[in-house]
C-alpha cells in the first residue's frame, strides 16, 4: 500500500530540502526511469520516501538509497522495513560509490538545489558506470543542461554532460507541490549515456578549454582562451572568432584536438 508521507522530518534549509508531496508528480518521475531487470538503482536524498515508495513497487530493480540527513535515515528505516540494509547514511558527493554498487547503475532523485551542479560533476567523474539519471532540480539548471548551442543559457554543464549523455527535458514542476515551496520553478530531466566511451581529444584539455571559454563567455574564444597560451597558428583560426556559447560539443572536441596536436608538435620540435 502506498503511503502519503506526513511532515515528520523537518525540512532543513542548510541541506536545501524541499519535500515533494504531490504523489502524481512522484509517480511520473519514477515512471521516467527506464530500467532493465536486475538493474542497480541509487536514489539520492530520498527524504521521507515519496519516490522510494514507487521505486519499491518494481521488484526487478536492485534499489539502494543514500541520505545525508540522519532524521530522514531514521524515518526511512521505521516506515520502509524493506529498505533495511539498503539505506546508506552519508554524503553522495563524498561516498565511494563502488562500496554501494561495484558495477554500473542508474540514479534517480529530487536533487537539492544548492548542490545539483556538484552532483552532475560527480556523475561525470563516474560516467563509465552511471548509465542513466532521472532527476528533479531547479528549472534554471535543467534548462542549462538541456540547452543547445547559441543560447545564453548554454554553458559548461551543457557541453560536458552532452558530450557523454543524451538529455531529455521531461516536464516542469510548480513550487506549490513542495514543503516548503521553493521560490523557483523546478523541472525533471533524464540523462542517458550515449555511445561515446572516450572523446577524440585529450579529455582533460577538453574540460580546460570548455571552462576557460565559458568563464569569459562575453569574449571571443581568441581572447577567452589567452590564459591557455595558444600557439600562433591556433590563435589565427576562424573558429576563435566565435564565443563559447556558439560552439557545439563536436566543435569543442575539434578545437581541443587542434590545440593538443599543436602543443604536441611544439614539444617535439616538429
Amino acid at each position: 500500500m502506498q503511503r502519503t508521507p506526513t511532515n515528520k522530518v523537518r525540512p532543513k534549509k542548510f541541506l536545501g530540502q524541499h519535500f515533494l508531496h504531490d504523489q502524481g508528480i512522484a509517480k511520473r518521475i519514477v515512471d521516467a526511469l527506464q530500467t532493465t531487470p536486475g538493474e542497480a538503482v541509487l536514489e539520492i536524498g530520498p527524504g521521507m520516501g515519496v519516490l522510494t515508495q514507487y521505486l519499491q513497487e518494481n521488484a526487478a530493480i536492485d534499489l539502494k538509497v543514500i541520505e545525508i540527513d540522519r532524521d530522514s535515515v531514521q524515518y526511512l528505516g521505521e516506515h520502509y522495513p524493506s529498505l533495511r540494509g539498503r539505506i546508506v547514511s552519508g554524503d553522495f558527493l563524498e561516498t565511494d560509490l563502488r562500496t554501494i554498487f561495484p558495477g554500473s547503475f542508474s540514479i534517480i532523485g529530487n536533487f537539492p538545489y544548492n548542490i545539483s551542479s556538484q552532483i552532475f560533476f560527480r556523475v561525470l567523474a563516474e560516467r563509465q558506470r552511471v548509465r542513466q539519471v532521472v532527476c528533479m532540480l531547479q528549472k534554471e539548471v535543467a534548462d542549462r543542461i538541456a540547452e543547445k548551442p547559441g543560447s545564453k543559457t548554454y554553458g559548461i554543464l551543457s557541453v560536458l554532460l552532452q558530450a557523454y549523455y543524451t538529455i531529455t527535458y521531461l516536464f516542469k514542476v510548480p513550487p506549490g507541490v513542495f514543503t516548503p515551496p521553493p521560490k523557483v520553478m523546478s523541472a525533471v530531466i533524464r540523462l542517458e549515456r550515449n555511445q561515446t566511451q572516450a572523446l577524440a581529444c585529450d579529455e582533460k584539455l577538453f574540460v580546460q578549454v570548455v571552462k576557460q571559454g565559458f568563464n569569459n563567455r562575453r569574449k571571443t574564444l581568441r581572447n577567452a582562451l589567452k590564459p591557455l597560451a595558444l600557439p600562433a597558428e591556433i590563435s589565427a583560426l576562424e573558429i576563435l572568432d566565435k564565443r563559447a556559447e556558439q560552439l557545439s560539443v563536436e566543435e569543442f572536441v575539434h578545437l581541443t584536438q587542434l590545440i593538443g596536436q599543436s602543443r604536441g608538435a611544439a614539444s617535439t620540435g616538429i
